[in-house]
């Protein structure tokens, strides 16, 4: 007998305490128990049992509480990424134009040189002696013929003997260009501003013509290669901004732009061969470096809306509108996925509001409360997981 009084004590008190985590924790309980009269009879009263549990999930006078964010319109972008190869606006392999001793290297690698400095100096003892030599025959091929052309006024000397003069002095003048012209071969020049590469020879060394001695290269602007499908290649255009991102800087984005398209798409890949640049001001991307480019087509326009908006059923997914402050289920297409924001195909206008928040007790046509002041999931944030 002990035992069975015990046993109903037991169950009485988990029966009780069932019952009021029931009340305090599930909104909807107290409106059941309150039509049963079970409130009443425990001498709890609904408001202020609403008040004191509920929180901000009902209303004592309206429909569920609720948190809402406005439909916006966004434009559906149509996105291509490729992998590409980028390389030097300009690059130039600086070769020597004579046979030579290097007598001086004025750069090291790694210097930024401009156009015209002097990359390296060849032994020049014998093209300086021999511009001296024509020097001095030019010299006096100009004495001789203003002597003789002087003669030719008083009759003195024949036609043929000025003309000879006259001949010499323009074979002497020519003799003085190519001494000058051999003197400058002894000098490499840089044709183009840059930066020198790694220099492959040394002081005391011996060239021959046209040996390699160093590499300029002017990366103030990187050409970057790259594929696109043909389904896109009508949409491309000369000018157009594409995203790029060095995979060596990961979290780098640059801005870009087309700067050349092909004219033939490649029939086994079926891709046409475009080139986009991107300034190197900063001087951190280099040539044969792989870069990602992301190419955006904007599409139509499309609504666009929270993500804890989108709820689901087996007949898919669904949004609860706010209108004339009552719930009604909208079905939601989704076209798109975005940072911070779905764009669907819906019967929604810009402007109307959704429920992202307090979804639970909502039916289609019942009334809400809209919660003022409530922040709902900031943009790009990872919403939580839907049971």
């Amino acid at each position: 007998m002990f035992s069975l009084i015990r046993q109903i004590l037991l169950s009485a008190a988990l029966l009780g305490a069932a019952l009021y985590v029931w009340i305090a924790h599930v909104p909807a309980a107290q409106p059941a128990l309150d039509r049963l009269g079970i409130l009443d009879a425990l001498g709890i009263e609904m408001q202020q049992a609403s008040l004191e549990t509920a929180g901000p999930e009902r209303s004592a006078d309206k429909g569920p509480r609720v948190i809402v964010a406005d439909v916006e319109e966004r434009v559906l972008e149509d996105r291509v990424t490729a992998i590409g190869d980028g390389r030097a606006v300009r690059s130039v392999t600086v070769r020597s134009e004579a046979v030579g001793l290097i007598t001086d290297l004025p750069v090291t690698a790694g210097q930024r040189v401009e156009a015209g400095d002097v990359v390296a100096q060849l032994d020049d003892e014998a093209e300086r002696i021999a511009l001296e030599r024509a020097r001095l025959i030019l010299e006096d091929a100009r004495v001789d013929e203003a002597r003789l052309r002087q003669l030719r006024g008083s009759g003195a000397i024949t036609e043929v003997a000025s003309r000879e003069a006259q001949l010499a002095l323009r074979t002497a003048e020519l003799a003085e260009r190519q001494a000058i012209f051999d003197l400058e071969q002894r000098q490499v020049i840089a044709p183009i501003s840059g930066v020198v590469g790694i220099l492959d020879v040394e002081i005391g060394d011996r060239v021959a013509a046209r040996e390699e001695l160093a590499t300029i290269t002017d990366r103030s602007v990187i050409l970057i290669d790259f594929r696109i499908p043909e389904r896109v290649i009508g949409r491309a255009s000369l000018g157009m901004e594409v995203e790029i991102t060095p995979l060596g800087f990961a979290d780098t984005t640059l801005a870009g732009e087309i700067s050349a398209i092909d004219t033939v798409v490649d029939r086994a890949s079926r891709t046409l061969r475009v080139q986009a640049q991107v300034e190197n001001a900063e001087d951190r991307l280099r040539a044969g470096m792989a870069f990602s480019v992301a190419l955006t087509f904007p599409g139509e326009t499309l609504i666009a809306v929270d993500p804890l908006a989108l709820q689901w059923s087996s007949e898919g997914a669904f949004v609860w509108a706010v209108r004339d402050g009552r719930a009604e289920r909208v079905p939601a297409s989704i076209e798109q996925r975005n940072s911070g924001a779905v764009l669907v195909d819906a019967d929604l206008q810009a402007g109307e509001r959704v429920v992202v928040e307090g979804v639970q007790t909502l039916r289609p046509g019942s009334e809400v409360s809209i919660t003022e002041g409530a922040t709902a999931l900031r943009e790009g944030q990872t919403p939580p997981p839907r049971l």
